[in-house]
């Protein structure tokens, strides 16, 4: 039956309708990598929308909608997050403004379940994609380019304001990303990339917050707990897994499948955030679920991954467990090694006296996914600890580079 010229102008009306009410989408230009054990969403800050050029709830509003988020299913299938901490994270990258360094880098970790962008510290393991992206996004000084060699990266970390050295491998003019260097937690080799945190904490701010190696905190309904809290890297409260009822050799669901277990370590963190200074109270603490983050560890013992390989006592320092984000982190964030590098190098912290006590410039410790090495360089000067720089390695690589396509942000 044909249409008749009533129902043709009807229908017409309604796809004018559908074409006013609805804009298309916008269109970003966008590199998905991994970095270390993370993966995220990088953008090149001159690339985004003039309004996300700036820090403010329609940058916020933006990355929220690329990764997926606030999602209630917590799967973030209508964007680009894969629904854990390690990867729902989005970098923005732009040329430096500070002398003697290549690039700005700036780090959003994107909550899942709330529409809040977290930019109160660093991703130690993005880190290591952010010189590739540099070096490819034109970031970098082409002088500084050798055809075959390393390219000395040097970042500046806009959320914390410290300086981050990537060392990355150049073959043939272009950045080499394959390689036969395994990281624990990754499942295939890649390409090396040294990185060096200089100088974490400056010598104007305090390593043990409280001056104390170790101290006590007392939260309320749970009891009272010995905690070496750190400022390196990232901030950082590490506790005795014994004293939290585990032996430091958990997978992901020993803790969170424990929604008592994952409550109370939240309540323990709130806290620890009050007791290092780092919120006035319970309430404002918890509007930052980045930072600080909570660990626990133990003397080293033989354990068995989560990918069913078994390290042996002997091949480690000490067991760490960390949590971001509420939940068990399937191997170790970087800005945590951090920490843990520190605090093993400062005698005295549960840390050190987990992995055997005394001077220790680096050490191994075993995580969820297998081990990993971490160096550090302390030392005790009128009295307070400094740290001149923390050193690790990672690997990162491109998955996929091209445009990212996201409604317009509505933050009215």
């Amino acid at each position: 039956m044909s249409m008749s010229h009533e129902q043709s102008l009807k229908q017409s009306q309604q796809d004018s309708k559908v074409t006013q009410s609805f804009a298309p989408q916008l269109k970003i230009p966008a590199t998905y990598m991994r970095g270390g054990t993370s993966k995220g969403v990088f953008f090149k800050l001159s690339d985004l929308p003039q309004q996300a050029q700036v820090a403010g709830a329609y940058r916020d509003a933006l990355l929220l909608r690329v990764i997926g988020s606030p999602d209630p299913y917590a799967k973030q299938t209508d964007g680009m997050g894969g629904a854990t901490s390690s990867t729902s994270k989005t970098v923005i990258l732009s040329a430096s403004t500070q002398p003697d360094h290549d690039v700005d880098y700036l780090f959003g970790q994107v909550a899942i379940d709330k529409p809040f962008v977290d930019w109160s510290g660093n991703c130690g393991n993005l880190t290591a994609a952010v010189g590739s992206f540099a070096i490819n996004n034109g970031l970098v000084d082409a002088s500084r380019i050798p055809q075959n060699g390393v390219t000395v990266v040097r970042i500046w970390q806009s959320n914390i304001h410290k300086t981050i050295v990537a060392r990355v491998p150049i073959t043939n003019g272009e950045v080499q990303e394959t390689g036969d260097f395994m990281l624990d937690g990754v499942t295939f080799p890649a390409a090396e990339v040294p990185v060096e945190f200089i100088a974490p904490v400056d010598p104007s701010e305090a390593v043990l917050p409280t001056g104390n190696l170790v101290d006590t905190l007392v939260v309320p309904g749970e009891g009272e707990f010995q905690v070496s809290m750190i400022n390196s890297g990232i901030p950082t409260l590490f506790f005795n897994a014994a004293d939290l009822g585990y032996n430091g050799t958990e997978l992901q669901d020993a803790i969170n499948n424990d929604e008592a277990a994952l409550a109370r370590f939240e309540t323990i963190r709130l806290h620890g955030a009050v007791k290092m200074g780092l919120s006035p109270d319970i309430e404002t603490a918890k509007a930052s679920q980045h930072t600080p983050k909570i660990a626990f560890v133990a003397p080293a013992i033989a354990f068995t991954t989560s990918s069913g390989t078994s390290v042996s006592q002997e091949a480690i320092d000490l067991q760490v467990r960390a949590l971001s984000m509420g939940k068990l982190h399937h191997a170790m964030m970087g800005t945590a090694a951090v920490a843990i590098g520190t605090a093993a190098a400062i005698p005295g912290t549960l840390v050190n006296l987990a992995a055997g006590g005394g001077s220790i410039d680096s050490v191994t410790f075993g995580h969820p996914s297998g081990t990993l090495k971490v160096g550090a360089a302390a030392s005790l000067q009128a009295g307070q600890w400094q740290v001149e720089k923390v050193v690790m390695s990672r690997s990162a690589r491109v998955l996929m580079e091209g445009c990212v396509r996201v409604p317009e942000p509505d933050i009215s």
